[in-house]
């Protein structure tokens, strides 16, 4: 059997891989573009953030297809800001050039060059850390292995600097709960700032309490293209102000309780 992901193109006109293994897209099939978009940039404000920090490290589970990354070039031209960054990612699976080289992220992100980009980056990985620099503002460490053995969140040592973002966009909880558990959350709160935003497509209750027990601050926010609700956390609650929040002492009770399995 193979499982290879196989491209597919969404509703807004860009393409988004389906995962064999997983069983799931990587994208909402609604429109990949969009819905990361409103995910991991408009609603944790990092528009907001690029015209006011002089640096910004970003955190990003799952990077797929570099979805998020071209976004985030895409950002840096809109807002003209001159905020330098550094971009974390992990990848267990890696796709290869070839397939990469048939991403489709729609005509508005073409001036960016993604295949040129993207191919640099796929076709040059090794098992590890791979350190390149995409832009003079932008340099990407993308770390091909799994979460728990990346230098950030495992016991080895790394200089960086803390997060401001998290983009957790691993696969659902159903399919892949080694990524939605407290300990995963608790990593990610060690190495990321106090005003640091989490955020996620995902609004499963489960998640929200192991977000929970890990010490984060939680809330609702409005999900993207048909769905309901996304998740969006910090450290600090003054961070979710525009938010609703959940109830985070009733979370972490039913996940001591054993609700969540």
């Amino acid at each position: 059997m193979n499982n290879s992901p196989t491209i597919k193109k969404t509703k807004d006109g860009s393409t988004t891989l389906y995962s064999a293994q997983f069983e799931q897209h990587y994208h909402n099939p609604n429109g990949a573009v969009l819905e990361s978009r409103h995910v991991f940039f408009e609603t944790p404000a990092v528009p907001a953030a690029l015209s006011k920090k002089k640096e910004l490290n970003v955190f990003e589970v799952g990077f797929g297809t570099g979805l998020n990354l071209i976004l985030l070039l895409d950002y840096l031209e809109k807002t003209k800001s001159h905020t330098k960054i550094t971009f974390h990612s992990v990848e267990a699976f890696p796709v290869d050039i070839e397939t990469a080289g048939r991403f489709d992220f729609g005509e508005n992100l073409q001036a960016l060059q993604p295949f040129k980009i993207l191919s640099e980056i796929f076709g040059n990985l090794q098992p590890g850390m791979n350190q390149l620099t995409i832009t003079d503002q932008v340099q990407l460490k993308l770390f091909v292995g799994f979460f728990d053995a990346h230098p950030v969140t495992s016991t080895q040592a790394e200089d960086t600097s803390p997060f401001d973002f998290i983009f957790h966009d691993a696969f659902s909880p159903e399919v892949n709960a080694d990524l939605w558990t407290p300990e995963v959350f608790r990593h990610l709160a060690k190495v990321s700032r106090p005003d640091a935003v989490l955020s996620t497509y995902c609004a499963a209750t489960s998640a929200r309490a192991a977000m929970a027990v890990a010490g984060w601050k939680v809330a609702r926010a409005q999900g993207a293209l048909g769905k309901r609700e996304m998740t969006v956390a910090s450290l600090d609650p003054e961070n979710l102000n525009d938010f609703k929040r959940v109830n985070e002492k009733r979370l972490v009770e039913r996940f001591e309780k054993g609700d969540f399995g």
